[in-house]
Parts: C-alpha cells; structure tokens; sequence
C-alpha cells in the first residue's frame, strides 16, 4: 500500500475518533442543561414526575447529534490536526513530499460520511424522537398547548377540488378550531369552490364540520351560487387527502419530520395553501449538511496545522474557532432571512456553506503553496 494512502487512512481513524468524541461530549454537555431546564419545569407540576424530564431529555439526544454535528467537527479536527502537528507527524509527512491535499481527502471524505448518515439515517430517528418530546413537553409541562395551538384558533387552508370543475380549488376558513382526542372540530365554516382560473363558482356556509375520513363534513350548510339566493343543502362532504395528524405536522416544527418524508409533506403543504418556507429551509439545511460537515473538516485543517516552531499557534486556533463561530452566527443570520422570504431556501441553507469552503480552500492553499 503507497505511505500517501497508509498514512490518509491514519489520519482519517484520528479525525473520526475525534470528531466522535467532541459530538458526544457537546451532546451530552447540551442535554445536561436541557435536562436541567426541564427538571426545573417539571418542580412546578407536583403531578409531573421527575422521570418525565429524564425521558424528553433523552429523546432529544438525536436531535441535538445533528445540530452539535457541524461544531464536532470543527472542534474535533482541530485537535486531531493540532495533535499530529505537535507531534511532527504532518511535518515529517509534508517533508517526504506528501501533499497536505493528499492526506485530508480521507478525513474529508469521513466528515463529509458524517453528514450523509445524519441526514439520511439519524434525521429519522431525530424527527421521531424530538415529535415523541414535542408531544409529550406540551401534554405535561406547558400550559399554552404545544407546538400545536387550534384551540380557538382560525384556520385558513387552501385544497384542490375539481367536484364541480376540473382543475378547481376550494378554500376553506374556520373561524374556530378545536382539536380534542384526535379530532378536529371546525366551527364558523366559510368554503370558497373556485374554477381553475380562480373566478367563483359557489359558495358553502355551515354552523360546523369536523375532518373526517378523506373529506372535511360540513353540517347544516348552506350553498350560494352567484346571483342565486342561498340553498338549505344539509350535510356535505368535501374530499380532502389532508389528515388530523398532517394539520398538526404543518402547524409543527419542521424538525419533526425526516429528510425523506419532507419531499411529499412540501407538496401537500402547497396543495393546501400552508406556507412552506420553513420546511423547505429545513430539507435544504439538512441537505447541504454533508458539505458544511466537509466545510468544517477543512477549516480546523487550515488553522491547525501550522508548525509549531513558528509560532502563533494558539493564535491560529482560536482562529479557527473563532471562524467556526462566525459561519455558524451567518447561517443563522441566513436562516432568519430564508424564514422570512428575503432569501430563497436553497440559498439561506447553501450560501454559508460555500462561503465556508472558499475560505477553507484559500487556507490551505495558503498553507500548502505559500
């Protein structure tokens, strides 16, 4: 086997170790106050054990792996390549003619291996398990009801209907909503049966309905078709492929779905006029979280592995971590603009990305061609 791919493969077992270990240590470092802050939540409610606040604490493990992810490898490259040059392991590598490109395409590509499982094997899990804490946080210890909050609420919804034309939409306005034992109660009920190009066909009025099976069940309503005088029509029905728990999810957090459900719940979601921004900006986060893993592996490269005999390299890694900061503070800044519609989805989740990898790319070829 060539010393160029020997020692690629070494460097990469000490960089995943790494990594491994600063994600576990932050995680668990996390869910120490997470579950602090739930413990003391739960002091208030005599009723509430405090193993409640151990169980939700533990189901937001998964959740907090993938966000801490991108800082573990920061952190973790950073002392894995800070640790080799210590030790003049780079040094005498890069003497032999070993390029540093050579030797970091496979802890590259064992970062980059990082992201991919998170979002395509732990977001799963993750979705599963922080919905499961949701639930439960909202059940027992909030008192305003949860992520989901109808109750007395109004509810606006936009559906495909081509019952009286092809091609056709309905909208639906409930002036209060109630959501008990899994079941959805409207009341005040406005429907709006358009035609493709919008223009109005008839109108639907009724005191109350519920969602049911495949159709929303409107009682005591009255239809009104223009320049007609309102129709006592009774009991109506209108399809719907929209379910109780598919309301709940878009009234949710995105986080409480999976990267390979979001691609369908999106469409829904635009079939029935939610909005989707949120969820969107959740899928693009999640899949450019790979190249922000790869992002952050090339950045603690380029600020850890200078020489020691050189000098400044405390300087130089509190720099790196500094830069970490930085790219983490700009994707959060862009995720607010994405959340608010100033910017587009794919580039709120790619931008910060990117402007990442320039800058780490640029370090190194600082570091390797001078």
């Amino acid at each position: 086997m060539p010393v160029a791919v020997t020692l690629s493969l070494y460097v990469a077992r000490q960089f995943t170790l790494a990594v491994l270990a600063m994600v576990a240590s932050l995680t668990g470092l996390v869910s120490l106050f997470d579950f602090i802050d739930l413990l003391r939540r739960a002091a208030t409610r005599p009723d509430v054990p405090a193993s409640l606040a151990v169980e939700i604490a533990a189901l937001h493990l998964p959740y907090f792996c993938i966000d801490i992810l991108p800082f573990g490898v920061l952190l973790g490259g950073i002392v894995c390549f800070w640790r080799l040059t210590r030790s003049s392991e780079l040094v005498v590598a890069r003497a032999a003619g070993i390029s540093a490109w050579q030797f970091l395409a496979a802890p590259l590509a064992c970062a980059m291996g990082l992201g991919l499982a998170a979002t395509t094997l732990l977001s799963p899990l993750s979705s599963a398990t922080y919905s499961r804490a949701e639930v439960l946080d909202s059940t027992y210890l909030r008192s305003a009801g949860g992520s989901l909050n109808l109750s007395g609420g109004q509810l606006w919804l936009r559906q495909s209907d081509s019952g009286l034309t092809p091609g056709g939409v309905a909208i639906l306005h409930a002036q209060k909503v109630v959501l008990k034992k899994g079941v959805l109660d409207l009341q005040g009920i406005s429907v709006f049966r358009l035609d493709a190009k919008d223009r109005l066909l008839r109108r639907v009025e009724a005191s109350d309905g519920r969602l049911g099976a495949g159709a929303w069940i409107f009682h005591g309503a009255s239809s009104i078709a223009p320049d007609h005088l309102p129709e006592k029509v009774g009991d109506i029905s209108l399809p719907t492929d929209l379910t109780v728990n598919r309301v709940q999810e878009s009234f949710a957090a995105p986080d409480t779905l999976s990267v390979w459900s979001l691609p369908g719940f999106i469409a829904l979601l635009e079939r029935s006029g939610f909005s989707t921004i949120r969820h969107r900006l959740h899928f693009q986060e999640l899949l450019a979280l790979p190249l922000l893993a790869g992002t952050m592996a090339l950045v603690s490269a380029g600020f850890s592995m200078r020489p020691v005999r050189r000098g400044g390299v405390a300087r130089m890694i509190g720099s790196g971590i500094a830069a970490g900061f930085a790219l983490f503070t700009i994707s959060k800044i862009a995720e607010q603009f994405g959340q608010s519609g100033a910017l587009p989805p794919i580039m709120a989740a790619w931008a910060p990305s990117g402007a990442g990898l320039l800058l780490a790319i640029t370090l190194l070829l600082h570091l390797e061609d001078g």
